[in-house]
């Protein structure tokens, strides 16, 4: 016995239907998808049901809809490629769903091009902040196809490359496609910025031939590879160590303060590409830098705030990781507030060369209910000399690390985020 549900892909067009999924749909009791797919059935008889934004609604329907009625259910493209196939088969059980796939609108795409793209990365802004994900392939000189929304369009993307130094790729716009509309455009960002363009479309990115590759990143990047103050930065070896301890992942919220030249922050870019990266300093001239680099390496889904600690931190959504490299006689204020604020299992690492700090940092962590740990980096270069090299001693770091892990976090949980803090 077929399941109650068919999920059939109906690619770029109707024409791409096969006539066992043309029977399927005209059999169906309840036909559900986009009123734009529905549009092409008008003529059968049968219940419909338009997918809107809300998903939840649709599996309510569907579920109580299902024991008595065959259901089919209209997507473009393929329903399991950034479609509402796997949304379904969750909701739904996948004994109860049947899916009938087609091709992709990237698939289209590239025929289209006349080129292959099993090595071309895909991203989707529909209804999600991929940004730094799509910047983060670019700046490694992959080929990126990007399916868009109407508040992130072809336009809107144009802007966000020309503002991230990433405007030097081949922006080709595929709209309609399948339609007697259909349009494939090779177009500049600079000129794409300001133009208007159908909802239904595709964006493929290529990087120009000679365009220069962003350095790869890795954790404890050389220093001068970063525009900075002389001297007036996180230090490779203890970058990666600190980086180490915040155990950073895809989707985190990362809060970096006190931020100087932004290292931290970059570094943070090659772990965290559909999440957020928030990094607040309150020296001009160290704005500068940190925009400089920004652009240098990609890191689209960085955004910096120049402020003054703990100022600047009440409209920023609740972080997961917090990194705090500055903060001097307002330290522990910075930390109650990040505290206060942190994720149940979140994680705030603090840099410090000063012997005051440490014990008021460590102090703090203890007293907010965290689980703390240090370590102490002292890194000694090789310097030349006339006949062999000598050791230079650089500054000992301490690093504390505060986690929310265990008893640790029901602790947190009952910090109310007005309740005064015990600061030593």
């Amino acid at each position: 016995m077929a399941p109650p549900v068919t999920i059939i892909g109906m690619g770029v067009s109707p024409e791409d239907l096969t006539s066992r999924q043309r029977s399927l749909i005209e059999a169906a009791d309840i036909l559900v998808g986009a009123k734009r797919l529905l549009g092409y059935f008008g003529d059968l008889a049968c219940q419909r049901r338009v997918v809107d934004r809300d998903l939840n609604g649709l599996g309510d329907f569907l579920q109580a809809k299902m024991p008595d009625n065959t259901i089919v259910v209209l997507t473009s493209g393929d329903p399991l490629f950034f479609g509402i196939g796997a949304y379904l088969v969750r909701r739904l059980g996948v004994g109860n769903v049947r899916i009938l796939p087609n091709v992709s609108a990237v698939a289209a795409g590239f025929a289209h091009l006349g080129e292959p793209w099993q090595d071309v990365r895909v991203v989707s802004l529909h209804g999600r902040n991929h940004t730094g994900e799509l910047l983060h392939h670019l700046a490694v000189g992959d080929t990126v196809a990007v399916y868009t929304d109407p508040a992130h369009g072809p336009a809107w993307l144009a802007a966000a490359l020309i503002d991230n130094s990433m405007a030097d790729v081949s922006m080709w716009v595929l709209e309609n496609l399948g339609t007697p509309d259909e349009k494939v455009a090779r177009i500049p960002p600079d000129q794409a910025k300001s133009m208007t363009f159908s909802d239904l479309n595709l964006v493929i990115l290529k990087p120009d031939p000679g365009r220069q590759v962003r350095p790869a990143l890795f954790p404890g990047m050389p220093d001068h590879w970063f525009t900075h103050e002389k001297g007036l930065i996180t230090k490779a070896e203890v970058r990666a160590v600190s980086l180490s301890r915040l155990r950073l992942f895809d989707r985190a919220v990362f809060w970096d303060l006190g931020a100087g030249s932004g290292s931290i922050s970059i570094e943070a870019g090659q772990s965290i590409t559909r999440g957020a990266i928030f990094t607040v300093e309150q020296k001009a001239s160290r704005i500068r830098q940190i925009h400089a680099n920004r652009s240098r390496f990609g890191i689209g889904n960085m955004q910096i705030i120049h402020a003054r600690l703990p100022d600047g931190l009440a409209d920023l959504p609740d972080p997961d990781r917090v990194f705090i490299g500055g903060g001097g006689p307002t330290l522990t204020d910075i930390i109650g507030t990040a505290a206060r604020r942190l994720k149940p299992g979140g994680i705030i690492v603090i840099n410090t060369v000063l012997i005051d700090n440490l014990a008021a940092a460590s102090q703090t962590l203890k007293d907010l209910g965290f689980d703390m740990d240090m370590v102490q980096i002292q890194v000694s270069r090789a310097r030349a000399m006339p006949f062999s090299h000598r050791l230079e001693a650089a500054n000992p770091v301490w690093i504390i690390t505060g986690s929310l892990t265990g008893q640790a976090t029901s602790k947190k949980e009952s910090i109310h985020r007005d309740a005064p803090i015990p600061f030593p």
